[in-house]
Formats: C-alpha cells, sequence, structure tokens
C-alpha cells in the first residue's frame, strides 16, 4: 500500500543546514582570506543587527572581508596551537573566539580598522531575550507615544500583551499605573512588544575590536577585553551569512573539481 502523503514532513525554514561541505568549505575561505589578506581583526558584536552590518560589509568590500561562522569551525582553520596554527601568531587569535564575535580580514592599517568598527553605533528596540536598559512604567489614563495618542486600533494589541486598557470614546486608556520593566529585567516577547509600540529603544548595534594581527612580523596585538553580555539580543540570522555560505561551497565545490581534474 502506498505511503500516505498528508503525514509528509515539510520544513517550514529556508535555512539551510550547515553540513560537512559547508564547514570544510568555510575553513577554505578563512584560509585563503588569511594568505590574501596581511591582516586580520577579531572584534565582538552587540545587539546584532543584519541590515546594519551588510551595509558596513558593502562599505569595506574593496579593502577588506567579514568571516563569522561556527568559533569552533574558525577555530580550526585558524589553527587551535602554534603547532598547527595557519600562520605564526594566528593560533592567539583563535584562542579568543568564544561568544559573539567574528573576523575581519582586510588590508587597512590598524587604526583605520579600530576607527571604523568604532563608528558603528545604532539605537534600536531591544528584543525578546535581551536585558532591559532601563526601568519603564506607565501612569493611568490616555496613552500615547512621541507621535501622539494612540490609534484606537491599537486597544486590543495592548491588552494582548498584557496592559489593563479600555476605550473612553475612542481614546486608549489605561486602566491602572503599569510596570512595563524593571532596569536588567529579561525582556519577554510582551515586554518588547510593548516597548516598540511607545518607542523606547533600549539596545545598541555596535562592534568593539579586541584583538589585531598582521602578517608584518607575524605581531598579535590585544585591543580591548572581551565584554560579553549574554542578555544582548542579536544573534545574526542565516541571512548575515549568506555571502559565507555561498563563498564556502564554492570553494569547496572548487576543491572538488580539481580533484576530480588530477
Amino acid at each position: 500500500m502506498p505511503k500516505s502523503k498528508r503525514n509528509k514532513v515539510v520544513s517550514l525554514t529556508k535555512a539551510k543546514k550547515k553540513d560537512r561541505t559547508w564547514k570544510e568549505g568555510l575553513i577554505t575561505q578563512v584560509r585563503n582570506a588569511a594568505e590574501e589578506f596581511p591582516s586580520v581583526c577579531l572584534f565582538r558584536y552587540h545587539n546584532m543587527r543584519n541590515e546594519l552590518f551588510k551595509d558596513l560589509r558593502e562599505q569595506l568590500k574593496d579593502s577588506s572581508r567579514f568571516v563569522m561562522g561556527s568559533n569552533k569551525v574558525l577555530q580550526v582553520a585558524l589553527g587551535k596551537t602554534p603547532a598547527d596554527e595557519l600562520r605564526t601568531g594566528l593560533s592567539q587569535i583563535s584562542a579568543k573566539l568564544a561568544g559573539h564575535v567574528g573576523l575581519l580580514f582586510t588590508r587597512m592599517a590598524k587604526d583605520e580598522v579600530v576607527a571604523a568598527l568604532e563608528e558603528v553605533h545604532e539605537e534600536d528596540f531591544a528584543r525578546a531575550g535581551s536585558a532591559a536598559g532601563q526601568e519603564f512604567k506607565l501612569a493611568a489614563g490616555p496613552l500615547s507615544n512621541a507621535t501622539g495618542p494612540l490609534p484606537h486600533t491599537l486597544e486590543p494589541t495592548l491588552r494582548k500583551h498584557g496592559l489593563p486598557t479600555k476605550l473612553n470614546k475612542g481614546v486608549v486608556e489605561l486602566l491602572a499605573d503599569h510596570v512595563v520593566c524593571r532596569a536588567g529585567q529579561t525582556l519577554d516577547p510582551n515586554q518588547a512588544a510593548l516597548l516598540r509600540v511607545f518607542g523606547v529603544k533600549m539596545a545598541t548595534f555596535r562592534l568593539t575590536p579586541l584583538a589585531w594581527w598582521s602578517s608584518d612580523g607575524d605581531v598579535f596585538e590585544e585591543l580591548n577585553e572581551y565584554d560579553g553580555n549574554p542578555d544582548e539580543d542579536g544573534e545574526p540570522d542565516s541571512g548575515l551569512m549568506e555571502d559565507d555560505a555561498a563563498a564556502a561551497a564554492a570553494a569547496a565545490a572548487g576543491e572538488q573539481q580539481q580533484g576530480d581534474d588530477s
């Protein structure tokens, strides 16, 4: 009897599983970049915002290449110890690959790279799972945000997110004082949604240069200490690393083709 098609599992995500081919391609890409570019900067990202990061990639594409992915895979590519490091000193960069970090291979001078990364600073709305930067509370009475009184169509949404509200002649009113969040509290989806409605931004997308390696003398230098905060939001999504994935797959395919030709 043929299998029923009704029980067929359909994946609703477009993200492709990072299989061995992808990982091997990423390793090849990192090693090629290490040979092509004279310097590497390890950076830490805070509250990642993909579109803003893509803009930075575009600005620096003629002189630099960003690579982000599994820290473990990147460590393998660079080498974990002096015995297996790709180039002298790169294992020191590898040792600091932990948390929300990425690599920037570049032809730019160190001061130029540091300035370019530290210039990135954009306020945005915090996401669920991140820590509230401050307390935010609402007083009982008519509700408004920076643009004026809230439209009456928002009232059901506000109640859905936990606010005790009602409509009074078309005006959205809060029935009692309400604390949306307290400083340091981990935000849930309802709190994050309410902060967005009232225009309260508690997240800052920024980049911090952590370490620098140069092939000129194989010099390694620490630039800043890792100041990782597990409560920050912004893990890069699959779309952010599409270029890396494509390059990794192409590199792996190229190596395979060379092997077949030989």
